[in-house]
């Protein structure tokens, strides 16, 4: 039997509201011996039933699992794997015949808090953000493969950067297969699960990137945080005329070369960088620089540091989170501010800026507003073609609105 929470009174109201999760300070009492990681039952102050979830010390003590009073067994895990896959059946994400990468669980918004499995072709990556799922996550893995049939083989675990105060082990846990290589619509992709960022790619901005395919034909492409190429990799099939990419980690300039190389063999038009992007921004040499239209950097750079090639109209900013909790918010801000207003200076006239935001605490206003401030001060005459987000297969539980993450804008500058 699950050991028992019990609410403050008048505390089950956003859990009324189907809210997952449950802060330390609705909580009246909690039965004896809770362990981190443990199903509990959460009562209202009047006893009456309202919540099964998982426990964890911290601001958000539980994380919900099911309204509904049900053990948290094989049967649960197979029903809410079944009714995530059964989603991108039906928004035409999975089984597709060019594209074997996508996000099978998000988390809240697939009713798993504290759970993601991201899949490339025949491995799936498992990802756990609470101890709850990663006590239970064998049998994840287990009924994950039950309900994948034979579309998966694999199942990695990869929390130790998630879950790094229980040093977590990562490693497979069914299966183990070398074969790193995945396909999003019909270009393929090296995935590091083992040493990259988040589960091994940003399967999030997929049809960002496609979209940004659209906008490339002869444009003179900068892909700043480039990570492992996507957008260049994207911004080669749409025919820009040069893609440069930058990224301050050597690791993953060595992923991005390598895969622009599988799908655009020897094109001299990709070049690479590994520098800081606000020092590379920084030497691209000012739209009023007579230089301008000639050469990226200033004249006094040595050599061996230039780039070479043209300006830039067409230019991605795509960062990791400048904010992961609300106190960073201000200086989060402020460098999202100074990064736009660096590439308005830059970017041609009748440039296109993608510029993005993937920190939670960042809302829409929030970054709409640093990069308007950041326009205005770059004095440029700057239009929005497009506000983007996540793709469907990151869906945002209409009761968890903060699970919507991802901000983006599509500027049209003159």
């Amino acid at each position: 039997m699950y050991k028992t929470i019990y609410l403050r009174k008048g505390k089950e109201e956003s859990l009324l509201r189907y809210h997952p999760w449950i802060f330390s300070g609705a909580i009246q009492r909690m039965d004896d011996g809770l362990e981190e990681g443990e199903v509990v039952r959460v009562l209202t102050s009047s006893g009456d039933y309202i919540a099964t979830g998982h426990y964890q010390q911290g601001s958000i003590t539980v994380r919900v699992l099911t309204f509904s009073d049900v053990e948290i067994d094989d049967q649960f895990w197979y029903s809410r794997l079944s009714s995530a896959l059964r989603m991108r059946q039906a928004i035409g994400i999975a089984d597709s015949a060019d594209n074997n990468t996508y996000r099978l669980v998000h988390g809240e918004g697939d009713l798993l808090p504290g759970l993601i499995i991201d899949v490339y072709g025949q491995t799936a990556v498992m990802q756990a953000h609470s101890i709850g799922m990663h006590l239970n996550r064998k049998a994840i893995a287990r009924q994950l493969m039950e309900v994948m049939g034979d579309r998966l083989q694999h199942v990695y675990y990869k929390s130790e950067t998630t879950l790094s105060f229980m040093d977590p082990e990562n490693g497979f846990l069914i299966g183990g297969s070398k074969d790193n290589v995945a396909v999003e619509n019909g270009l393929k992709f090296c995935v590091d699960w083992l040493k990259g960022q988040k589960t091994g790619f940003f399967v999030d901005q997929r049809e960002n990137r496609s979209l940004l395919e659209r906008y490339a034909k002869g444009r003179r492409v900068l892909n700043m945080f480039c990570y492992t190429g996507g957008f260049s990799v994207y911004a080669m099939r749409g025919g820009a005329s040069l893609v440069h990419s930058v990224d301050s980690s050597a690791k993953a300039i060595e992923l991005t070369r390598q895969n622009v190389e599988m799908n655009f063999p020897n094109d001299p038009r990709h070049e690479a960088f590994c520098d800081d992007a606000f020092k590379f921004l920084e030497r691209v040499a000012p739209l009023s620089s007579p230089e301008g239209d000639t050469n990226i950097l200033k004249s006094n750079e040595a050599p061996s540091e230039a780039v070479g090639g043209a300006s830039y109209n067409l230019i991605i900013l795509d960062p990791p989170a400048f904010a992961k909790h609300r106190g960073a918010l201000h200086n989060a801000l402020k460098g999202y501010t100074r990064l736009n207003q660096k590439a308005f200076e830059k970017i041609e006239k009748g440039g296109i800026l993608f510029t993005f935001s993937c920190s939670q605490v960042v809302t829409k206003d929030h970054f709409r507003n640093a990069v308007f401030t950041a326009a205005a001060q770059a004095h440029r005459k700057v239009r929005i073609l497009h506000q983007l987000h996540q793709p469907a297969d990151h869906p945002v539980n209409i009761y968890h609105p903060e699970g919507e993450y991802l901000k983006g804008l599509v500027l049209y500058v003159e």
